[in-house]
């Protein structure tokens, strides 16, 4: 409870303070809080959140699970040879310092203006942290470990499987868990582009309407769903990483 505490009293404190200090507001492009929250209520009702949130999220999931399966599968490969490390290395190098949002036009002349364009935008956005951070988990994984697997004779995807991915999961962890940022920023771009629904596309509709409070109603709204994934991303790391947080509990402990 101390930490759910922790996690939601800021945002509720900032709520509060915007609440306060927007009350008296009349200004058209800052309205205050109550009128915004007045618009959330009347706007985001179940038919505009099966319209425009439910497809955002399935491009979302979507985008996000491909890419944690190109960056983890690719990663182990990379990081399992070296030659093979120091002939891509260059290349990923480039390709991550190329923002998605730029290749947004290029992908659409290909992929066409549907779901697909999304769902390739949020891959290539994504699939870089996953990806480096494998890499960089993989060549970490102890010698130790690895001389004991193959004296017990665990060999082949035995040792990917229940030697390297498990000492490497924790950097793993963190490439998921930056990639997971990024998906949600690229999901909104991509649906600012050619696109009939979504959190994006009706953001910018009640912006281009001048309708204000819902505009900001929209903004709200993802941050929220950014929030609750980001959450139950930590709930699930915590799980899955139980072991590894009981390990660093130990060593402080010493």
């Amino acid at each position: 409870m101390r930490k759910i505490g922790y996690a939601v009293g800021l945002p509720l404190i900032l709520f509060g303070l915007w609440f306060v200090l927007s009350s008296g507001s009349e200004s058209f492009y800052a309205p205050p809080l109550g009128t915004i929250l007045t618009a959330f209520g009347d706007t985001w009702t179940w038919p505009a959140i099966r319209a425009d949130v439910l497809p955002s999220l399935l491009r979302l999931a979507a985008g996000y699970l491909l890419a944690a399966v190109v960056g983890v599968t690719l990663g182990v490969a990379i990081g399992l040879d070296r030659r093979l490390r120091a002939t891509v290395e260059p290349v990923l190098e480039f390709f991550r310092a190329v923002p998605p949002p730029v290749l947004v036009p290029v992908i659409m002349l290909f992929a066409g203006i549907g779901d697909a364009m999304k769902v390739i935008v949020i891959v290539f956005g994504c699939v870089w942290p996953i990806l480096l951070n494998t890499v960089e988990g993989v060549r970490a994984v102890d010698s130790v470990q690895l001389e004991t697997a193959r004296a017990y004779g665990v060999t082949g995807p035995a040792r990917i499987t229940r030697v390297i991915l498990p000492s490497a999961s924790p950097q793993i962890a963190a490439g998921l868990r930056q990639a997971l940022s990024i998906a949600i920023i690229l999901m909104v771009i991509s649906e600012m582009f050619a696109a009939s629904n979504g959190l994006g596309f009706t953001i910018v509709q009640f912006q281009r309407s001048f309708a204000i409070p819902e505009m900001w109603s929209g903004i709200i709204l993802l941050g929220l769903l950014g929030f609750g994934l980001s959450l139950l991303f930590r709930l699930a790391e915590r799980r899955a990483l139980r072991w590894y947080e009981g390990l660093r509990a130990a060593q402080r402990t010493r």
